[in-house]
């Protein structure tokens, strides 16, 4: 039997979670934080999501509020009784003058699994967003499932970011060519959003081997970043974080 859960967070400017709801195979926790955040970890309560699973997780920083969400251990897309794919909804908003950090551990597209990701981003004209996604194609020695990755934001109502992702059986061909993945096993991004880019817009350029930072058509830079393994990339992306969000 299929499982459907939303799992749901909420934090105001004065530390306070009006809403922490726990759903499914997302338990919630509010845990310590080091940066005078409100921070959320998300602890998986049972092997999810299968084929056929509609899950969902939504985050908002309301006005004010600065809000850290990560994760225990990474999630693991698996195969299911039904051929059907599983659907995973991230939706994320942060009011004005807000700061969220979306920060969780890396996507891994077991041999199989049929997976349909998809995360919104709703921003105010001066919010602050820093988002991080990292997948992993296939545990090891294995080849990965399907994996479609979806990523919108929009900031004050417009389009920021609209962009979809594809690996492993039924993905269109040349996904892993010397053009895209050229044989890496992870792969990656970081969004930052950042009003304080109006005024210095970031510069594209490389990081190292195999990551790049893009500027966005508004106060936004994105980083992708391919590696052999989880811990390479999540080097990379540290490395991304640390100079582009002080925040």
């Amino acid at each position: 039997m299929s499982l459907r859960a939303t799992a749901r967070i909420a934090a105001a400017a004065d530390g306070s979670l009006p809403v922490l709801h726990s759903d499914g195979p997302f338990a919630l926790r509010r845990t310590r934080s080091t940066d005078g955040s409100t921070r959320v970890t998300v602890v998986g309560a049972m092997s999810a999501p299968l084929g056929g699973d509609e899950l969902a997780l939504e985050a908002r920083a309301e006005d004010g509020a600065r809000l850290t969400v990560d994760a225990a251990a990474a999630t693991v897309a698996l195969p299911g009784r039904t051929a059907a794919p599983a659907r995973y909804r991230v939706r994320l908003s942060a009011g004005a003058d807000a700061t969220l950090r979306w920060l969780p551990e890396p996507l891994v597209s077991a041999h199989g699994s049929h997976l349909r990701a998809h995360t919104t981003a709703e921003l105010a004209a001066d919010a602050r967003l820093v988002l991080r996604e990292e997948q992993v194609l296939g545990r090891h020695g294995e080849e990965p499932g399907t994996l479609v990755s979806r990523l919108t934001v929009t900031r004050a109502g417009r389009p920021l970011l609209d962009q979809e992702l594809a690996y492993g059986p039924g993905a269109p061909g040349g996904w892993d060519g010397p053009a895209v993945l050229a044989g890496h096993r992870a792969v990656g991004q970081l969004l930052v959003v950042d009003p304080d880019f109006e005024g210095k817009p970031v510069e594209p350029r490389l990081l190292g081997d195999s990551a790049a930072v893009t500027p966005l058509a508004g106060p936004a830079a994105l980083v992708t970043a391919v590696a052999g393994d989880a811990l390479g990339l999540r080097r990379a992306l540290d490395r991304a974080l640390a100079a582009l969000a002080p925040f």
